[in-house]
């Protein structure tokens, strides 16, 4: 009895490593194996197969502790009917309490089912940057996990994030054309590292509504999975345990070789007459002014020595191209903030948001259109 015991653990573990690979066939064998072996009520085996129980419920009827099959009459099935169907997380499962509709749902499954990121937006791959833009908001509103509490609404969220990052960035966007749908399945979660986004899905989220939602859970996106803050937290003090010092300097390597060869690449580019900030331990202390524009700059004590002439015209055009180019990057940022603000307010009828945002100053935008009319001028 205690060797089928015994192997009645040994295939519990078998089957939740197979859950977290994602192989639920075979977690669902070794754990009816398990089952037929050594049914029992202990503690250790018994919070193991509920875990087991929780994940296999989304591929099917999974069998119940004693090894018989649950059937639609059982707890389970009146757990998924009241909206608590098992969410897959990297170390287990949990019920979501909060209620979905059948809609969100469907509109989930529409989601992952999609085969690449300009169907994931609902555009046509001629689709303008505005139309990307709309496309976002209308979908992000709907499938934030704050709003939408439906299983698979959270990767369908992050899903919906990398889409508009990548086709939104045009170097990207040229490069997913060309292969995307070869080399990449945008809602599976095992991305091709050329079309992932730069940004999180609730960066990008914030970035055009001024905040998300209120949520009482930190996630924390990771590998294409959200984890909990907490889980993640204890997985890295198990890693740091288990890691050797060999182990740990072989994973300091790279860093350091990018030290050593980012220092070398200083040492051998020579360094820029100005900058457009104050900086003392740069040598950027004097305080200068272009001809044309007024912009200020600051440069070294040798700056006057060295540049006259078509030398120093060269730098002021220099100067003011950079900072014009700074200009409209944050001018572009506050208009997206602004709009965000705007159509969040309109989305959920809050007069007040609606006012603070129309009250909200561009500064960059209206320094922009100064430097236009002297140009012009």
């Amino acid at each position: 009895m205690d060797s089928n015991k015994d192997e009645a653990e040994r295939c519990i573990k078998i089957a939740i490593n197979a859950v977290n690979n994602n192989q639920r066939d075979k977690a669902r064998k070794f754990l009816e194996k398990a089952q037929r072996l050594f049914p029992t009520n202990q503690a250790k085996s018994t919070s193991n197969k509920r875990l087991l129980i929780g994940v296999l419920a989304q591929n099917g009827k999974p069998p119940d502790e004693n090894g018989s099959p649950v059937n639609g009459d059982g707890p389970t099935m009146r757990q998924r009917s009241h909206g608590e169907e098992p969410d897959v997380s990297a170390r287990g499962a949990s019920e979501s309490a909060k209620p979905y509709t059948a809609d969100q749902l469907e509109a989930v499954r529409k989601i992952k089912s999609c085969k690449d990121y300009y169907q994931i937006l609902g555009v046509e791959k001629a689709a303008s940057e505005e139309d990307l833009k709309k496309a976002y908001r209308k979908l992000a509103l709907k499938f934030h996990p704050d709003k939408n509490h439906a299983p698979g609404a959270t990767e369908a969220f992050k899903a919906i994030g990398n889409a508009y990052a990548v086709l939104s960035n045009t170097d990207k966007r040229k490069q997913y054309d060309q292969y995307g749908e070869e080399r990449t399945n945008p809602t599976r979660q095992r991305q091709h590292r050329d079309f992932e986004a730069d940004i999180s899905p609730e960066d990008l989220f914030n970035m055009f509504f001024g905040g998300g939602f209120p949520s009482s859970n930190v996630h924390v996106y990771r590998n294409g999975r959200m984890h909990f803050a907490h889980q993640n937290r204890q997985e890295r003090r198990g890693e740091q345990q288990r890691d050797g010092g060999l182990a740990l300097f072989v994973q300091m390597m790279p860093i350091l070789i990018l030290i050593v060869v980012s220092a070398l690449s200083q040492m051998m580019v020579t360094q820029p007459p100005y900058s457009l900030r104050y900086s003392p331990s740069a040598g950027y202390i004097q305080k200068r002014h272009t001809s044309n524009l007024k912009v200020l700059f600051y440069v070294g004590d040798r700056f006057n020595e060295e540049y006259s002439g078509k030398n120093l015209r060269n730098v002021e055009k220099s100067v003011e191209e950079d900072y014009i180019s700074n200009l409209r990057n944050n001018c572009w940022k506050e208009k997206q903030q602004k709009e965000g603000l705007l159509y969040r307010a309109r989305y959920f009828g809050d007069s007040e948001l609606y006012q603070r945002a129309q009250k909200m100053e561009t500064p960059s935008c209206s320094r922009l259109s100064e430097i236009q009319v002297i140009l012009d001028g």
